[in-house]
């Protein structure tokens, strides 16, 4: 999860940790160091090669995207699986060890350098914090474009969020009064006169003297509402025959606020049992949700995350997936004995029968949207020819990895993908690699959670308010046969 890290959050972690974090690096997906700000002292570049020597040990196989083709890439991006997320590097010009921490978003490495130890959640959510910023400011993905268009305002959102290696201000609200998001005249500007197209502001935003950080003070709008999102994403291990082997469903709630004045909202869940663990936003008062299990709190104005929540065990035990997915992978030798061939077949289709729980609003058929599977290919493969009776079939022969996008599916539909392969020699492979499928449905929970009130005290305005539930995929792979 990443939750906003405020100045009182760290004050805590201060006494116990004399140092924090020494330098910030952006790498892009080809290894390139986009960014790199020094907090307590100059930190070599040799731990960016040394992160992506790992990083880049296993990353055109076995489910990583090759940076040769951007079609193909997927979103949350494939984890390197050769990279811990902590790991101790040896700084070249000191001579030193340092404790590298590393998140991957948008195809984009972000690393920070610590010469101690520190509080490992601690640094890994304020990076994550970070890359919220840039999707707010740069819009959704912030990728190495979205970071080479807006070198200047990237530094100076840095500058604002860190003071001395310490997470200083990251609430939007608060920077975006300091720092302005680039605009279109800002960039016709800077192409102009040479500048910095980021406008930064001379005053203090009202949110850091009052005790409510996240939120300006005399916030106005003409229509005053107010969206909620449940949103559930399952991760799940499916063989080949559709036996779900494990399967595991988190959760986020996910706002638009839009509401003039300071609102006083209290929200109430219809079955809160269902919720396992926790983590909330820094508006929640925490004490009441111990008490009613309840969230009381003054939102953050426009778009942020509520809380995040894991759901109890035993709901996701007899976990039915609505989709089914029948991967078949054969080798055999060609006709002189040379060389191996190989033949895929790939069927999938939407279950009506599953363990989703429907909203009351929900009308027709079962729809299920942005339906995608990723096939990662065994690395004795030399190339493959695929087609599919719906959808777009997109192969990039360098990561040696496909990637089928179907779009919506119903019941009725029947998609099928079939193809051949060319192997390298005659030894066939050890394994193949699982595929990776991606799906959404609206209206549709698989805990069971839904909201039965959202009530607002301390202004006069009656908003509008909606909630829906959505269900998604998390990592859900289907193991082939």
């Amino acid at each position: 999860s990443s939750l906003p890290v405020t100045w009182l959050q760290c004050k805590s972690v201060r006494a116990h940790f004399t140092t924090m974090i020494q330098s910030i690096f952006l790498l892009s997906p080809t290894g390139e160091v986009l960014i790199e700000r020094h907090f307590r002292g100059v930190t070599s570049r040799s731990v960016c090669e040394t992160f992506w020597e790992r990083a880049s040990a296993n990353l055109n196989h076995h489910g990583g995207i090759s940076t040769a083709s951007t079609v193909i890439s997927t979103d949350p991006f494939p984890l390197y699986d050769t990279v811990p997320p902590v790991m101790e590097v040896l700084d070249i010009d000191t001579n030193s060890t340092l404790y590298l921490f590393s998140i991957l978003r948008d195809g984009l490495s972000y690393l920070a350098a610590c010469p101690e130890e520190v509080s490992p959640l601690l640094v890994l959510e304020f990076l994550h914090r970070i890359a919220d910023i840039f999707v707010d400011y740069f819009g959704s993905p912030a990728d190495e474009s979205a970071i080479k268009d807006n070198f200047s305002t990237v530094y100076q959102l840095l500058e604002e969020m860190c003071d001395y290696g310490w997470p200083l201000t990251t609430e939007p609200n608060s920077l975006k009064d300091m720092i302005r998001p680039p605009t279109v005249m800002g960039k016709i500007t800077q192409a102009v006169t040479g500048g910095s197209s980021a406008v930064v502001s001379e005053a203090l935003p009202t949110g850091t003297v009052s005790n409510m950080p996240w939120r300006k003070a005399g916030v106005h709008h003409s229509n005053n509402e107010i969206y909620i999102d449940i949103v559930e994403e399952i991760d799940a291990i499916v063989d080949g025959t559709g036996n779900v082997i494990s399967a595991d469903v988190a959760g986020s709630i996910q706002a638009q606020s839009n509401l003039s004045g300071v609102p006083d909202l209290l929200l109430t869940f219809k079955d809160p049992d269902v919720i396992d663990d926790c983590s909330f936003h820094p508006c929640i008062r925490y004490a009441r949700y111990e008490q009613d299990s309840v969230l009381s709190f003054v939102p953050p104005d426009g778009n942020f995350e509520l809380m995040r929540y894991r759901v109890r065990p035993g709901v996701a035990q007899g976990f039915s997936p609505p989709v089914y997915c029948q991967p078949q992978l054969g080798y055999g030798e060609t006709k002189d004995g040379s060389t191996l061939d190989g033949r895929i077949t790939l069927n999938v289709g939407a279950r009506s029968i599953s363990s989703l729980i429907f909203s009351a609003s929900r009308r027709g058929p079962l729809i299920v949207e942005d339906v995608a599977i990723v096939i990662p290919f065994p690395k004795v493969v030399r190339t493959a020819n695929l087609s599919a009776n719906m959808g777009i079939v997109v192969y990039d022969e360098a990561g040696k990895v496909a990637k089928w996008v179907i779009g919506k599916l119903d019941e009725k539909m029947r998609p099928q993908l079939t193809g051949t392969m060319v192997v390298d020699g005659i030894r066939r492979p050890d394994e193949n690699p699982p595929l990776t499928v991606t799906w959404k449905i609206p209206l549709a929970s698989a805990s069971g959670l839904s909201v039965s009130g959202l009530s607002i005290s301390g202004e006069r305005y009656k908003p509008y308010k909606g909630v829906r539930n959505i269900t998604k995929s998390g990592r859900f792979q289907v193991r082939c046969v």
